[in-house]
C-alpha cells in the first residue's frame, strides 16, 4: 500500500490524514477529529471511552477501525486510530457535541435525499444537473455528462443480467474498457490528471467523454446481441467495445496531430473555457 501523509485544516486546527492509493481513500486521525468536535482537554481518553462504549453497543464501525503510523506532536511516528470518511461520519453521529450537530444535520439531509431519489430517480438527475452547474461546467459539457451516465447505466444493466458482481468485478470491467480505448488503466488515467478520489468522467474533456461513451455503448450493444453468461465473456466484450473506441481515437489523433488524452482535470478545463469566454467578450467589446 502506497501512503501519502497530509494534514487537513478545519477551523485552523490540524487533522492528520493519509492517502491510500491502493484503496483510493483518505484515512483520518480519529483523535484529531474528536479533539476538534469535543474540545476535550484529553481527546485520547475521550476517544478511548467512546470507542469502548461503541464496541459494547456492537458498533461495526469501531470494530473495523485500524491504526496507521502518523507523526505525533513530539515529531515521532506513532500508531493512531484512523477512519475513512464513512466510518468517520458514523463516529461523529455518536459524539454529543454542538460542533458535531452541523455534520449530523447534513447527514440527515443527505439520507432524506437518497430516499427521495429511490422513490423518484428523476430527482437524482436534477440534483446532478444543479451540482455540475454550481461547479462551473458548461451546459454543453453537462448534457454530454448526463448522456454518459445514461450510457454507463445501460452497460451496468447488461453486466447485472450477465451475473457480474457489483464492486470488484464492476471495477475490473471498467478498468478493461478504459485500458482498451485509452491504453491506460483507470488509476493510470487518474494519475495523469492528478486525481485521487475524484470521478474520472467528471474530469474528462468533451472528446474523452465521447470516446468513453462510444466504448461503453458498443460494449452494451454487443452484450445485448451475444448475451454473455460468465464474467470472462463480459470481459471479452468490454475489451472489444474499447478497441472500437480506440480506433476512433487513433483516427482523430491522426487527423489533428494531437493526443485526445489530456492531463487536464476539471478545474483546468473550466479555466480554459472561462478564458475563451473572456477573450470573446473582450473582442466583442472592442468591436
Amino acid at each position: 500500500m502506497e501512503n501519502k501523509d497530509s494534514v487537513q485544516q478545519y477551523e485552523d486546527k490540524k487533522v492528520r490524514s493519509v492517502w491510500d492509493s491502493e484503496k483510493e481513500c483518505w484515512w483520518f486521525s480519529v483523535v484529531d477529529v474528536v479533539s476538534i468536535l469535543t474540545e476535550s482537554v484529553d481527546p485520547t481518553a475521550y476517544w478511548r471511552k467512546l470507542k469502548q462504549r461503541l464496541k459494547e453497543e456492537g458498533n461495526e464501525t469501531v470494530t473495523n477501525c485500524h491504526s496507521l503510523k502518523m507523526k505525533a506532536t513530539d515529531g515521532k511516528m506513532r500508531l493512531t486510530d484512523v477512519a475513512n470518511v464513512e466510518q468517520l461520519f458514523r463516529i461523529i453521529q455518536s459524539i454529543p457535541s454542538p460542533k458535531a450537530e452541523p455534520f449530523k444535520r447534513w447527514l440527515a439531509a443527505v439520507g432524506a435525499e437518497r430516499i427521495e431519489e429511490t422513490i423518484d430517480p428523476e430527482q437524482a438527475i436534477d440534483r446532478a444537473l444543479e451540482t455540475y452547474q454550481r461547479k462551473g461546467y458548461s451546459d454543453e459539457w453537462i448534457q454530454q455528462r448526463l448522456m454518459s451516465i445514461k450510457v454507463r447505466n445501460a452497460l451496468t444493466d447488461e453486466w447485472q443480467k450477465s451475473g457480474v458482481q457489483k464492486g470488484r468485478e464492476y471495477a475490473i470491467l471498467t478498468d478493461e474498457i478504459t485500458k482498451a480505448w485509452s491504453d491506460m488503466t483507470t488509476r493510470q488515467y487518474k494519475n495523469l490528471k492528478g486525481l485521487k478520489k475524484e470521478n474520472l468522467r467528471d474530469n474528462m474533456s468533451d472528446m474523452e467523454l465521447i470516446l468513453n461513451m462510444l466504448a461503453e455503448s458498443t460494449a452494451t450493444n454487443i452484450s445485448k446481441k451475444e448475451k454473455p453468461d460468465t464474467f470472462e465473456k463480459s470481459k471479452n466484450i468490454v475489451q472489444r467495445g474499447g478497441k472500437v473506441a480506440k480506433q476512433a481515437r487513433l483516427a482523430v489523433e491522426s487527423e489533428t496531430g494531437e493526443s485526445v488524452i489530456t492531463p487536464q482535470n476539471a478545474m483546468q478545463l473550466n479555466e480554459i473555457v472561462s478564458e475563451l469566454l473572456e477573450n470573446v467578450s473582450d473582442i466583442n467589446s472592442e468591436k
